[in-house]
């Protein structure tokens, strides 16, 4: 059988190279620096899980100060979606920062050099690589058609905005929806479940948001959301009705007193 003028071309390198020592490591050094990843296209597609689901898949970004009400609203968001049959799951600031984002101190058991590679702090940089790490999980379960409920602070404008683009681009336009959970710093301060506040008014507590570190408000939210005007159980409400206007869900409540 005759070989192609590639796979001769290919042999023939293969040949070269074993009689080169220098270029075989060469070949070897690049090919670790630049891996050739390619993305694996599964044989059941997010359009099959969505019509098994009876619904689409999409992000609900929730953002704003700590203790503006993120957290609550997403589990009230997602006790209801998991009441009528629709399949979420809530990404939380907190409970990511366990395991996927977590900090050089819970990474010690793997040493020193890997923990400060690979643990995020409060950093600028380490918020854009929280957010970064977030958007790519929320971007797969939308693929596998759920609906991921995304509640972090993320403080900066154009990561929220990074992370509309990646996850639209990897899906649909129109599969992220950034809600501004909106409170005054006296409110979530007053409120303070988790003493952060007081740690950072001490000085405790480094870069906090709100405190000694900025949160840019969104300018164009679809959902704005006054926490400290409504109760939690309305602002659920109003998300769900977003889900259903925009045809990710069907039924659903009708009441927008929070926006």
């Amino acid at each position: 059988m005759s070989q192609s003028r590639t796979g001769k071309h290919k042999i023939t390198r293969a040949i070269e190279m074993n009689h080169n020592p220098d270029e075989q490591q060469d070949a070897k050094s690049q090919s670790v620096e630049r891996p050739q990843v390619v993305w694996h296209q599964p044989l059941v597609d997010r359009a099959t899980r969505e019509e098994r689901h009876g619904h689409r898949g999409a992000v609900i970004w929730l953002t704003g100060l700590s203790g503006c009400g993120k957290s609550t609203i997403a589990d009230l968001v997602d006790r209801a979606l998991a009441a009528q049959g629709v399949e979420s799951y809530i990404l939380d600031g907190d409970n990511i920062r366990h395991g996927l984002n977590a900090g050089p101190d819970r990474l010690q058991e793997y040493g020193d050099a890997f923990a400060g590679r690979f643990g995020l702090g409060f950093s600028e940089d380490d918020r854009k690589e929280n957010i970064r790490r977030v958007t790519a999980v929320a971007s797969l379960l939308v693929d596998a058609g759920i609906v991921a409920i995304v509640a972090f602070v993320s403080p900066y404008h154009a990561d929220r905005q990074t992370a509309r683009a990646y996850v639209e681009s990897c899906g649909r336009r129109g599969d992220f929806f950034e809600v501004f959970v909106d409170a005054p710093l006296e409110v979530c301060e007053a409120r303070d479940p988790k003493g952060l506040y007081q740690q950072a008014r001490d000085g405790k507590i480094r870069g906090f948001t709100g405190i000694d570190a900025p949160y840019e408000p969104p300018t164009d939210p679809q959902l704005h959301l006054k926490s400290a005007e409504h109760s939690p159980e309305s602002l659920a409400q109003c998300v769900l009705q977003m889900l259903v206007n925009h045809g990710v869900v069907t039924g659903g409540p009708s009441d927008q007193t929070g926006s």
